[in-house]
């Protein structure tokens, strides 16, 4: 059996101990704004540039990823960030990379506001709930499939609320909602899960998108 220490958020490994966690979890949370800023005030927001919102997002994660670079040279780690992200890519970086990528690639219905975010909501809104929940599940309760049971509820939620929201399709909500779970649960060194439990629900509604 799987040892569940190997998975488990100790609050000592975060940078500033329990405050520099819960800015950590603040952080994560705080993404949810993004697609909903993205999909109700993104062209008002890129013209301040003279841009389309696509180039906006495609400038931003570049521009992120040139931060994390330098700061990889130096050696940084921020409140909140862990040690070894001193000398690896942070979750915060390969979050950001998932969320634009998001952006970029889940298809845009026809319509205004938050509804055109159907698919791209849900996939981002995941990753920022269902992250955290699994997180303080496992570190409390030291118990991987409570975790996953926890995760698998608030997936659904997220997955769910917005099938009666925003019009997501049905059959994508409730095939996506594991597949969030799921990009959390495998510890991979290369990639960090704040993008797989993106990027894999994504590349689920890439395969779909043909039969909708």
């Amino acid at each position: 059996m799987t040892d569940i220490t190997q998975y488990v958020d100790h609050v000592e490994h975060s940078i500033g101990g329990f405050g520099g966690h819960a800015f950590r979890r603040m952080t994560h949370i705080s993404m949810a704004a993004i697609p909903l800023a993205y999909y109700l005030h993104g062209e008002t927001i890129a013209a301040a540039i003279s841009l389309e919102p696509r180039e906006f997002v495609s400038i931003a994660c570049i521009t992120i990823l040139l931060i994390e670079v330098a700061r990889l040279r130096l050696g940084i780690i921020i409140i909140g960030q862990r040690e070894y992200e001193s000398t690896q890519v942070s979750a915060l970086a390969w979050g950001a990379l998932a969320v634009c990528l998001a952006l970029l690639i889940a298809p845009e219905m026809e319509g205004e506001g938050l509804k055109s975010g159907m698919y791209g909501i849900p996939l981002i809104l995941g990753l920022t709930f269902v992250d955290p929940v699994m997180g303080e599940v496992r570190r409390k309760k030291k118990d991987m499939r409570a975790s996953v049971y926890a995760g698998l509820a608030v997936s659904y939620f997220v997955w769910l609320g917005c099938h009666f929201w925003l019009g997501t399709d049905l059959v994508v909500a409730l095939l996506l909602a594991p597949l969030t779970v799921a990009g959390e649960v495998p510890k991979i060194k290369l990639i960090d899960d704040n993008a797989t439990m993106v990027l894999l629900p994504l590349a689920g509604l890439v395969l779909m998108m043909p039969f909708l």
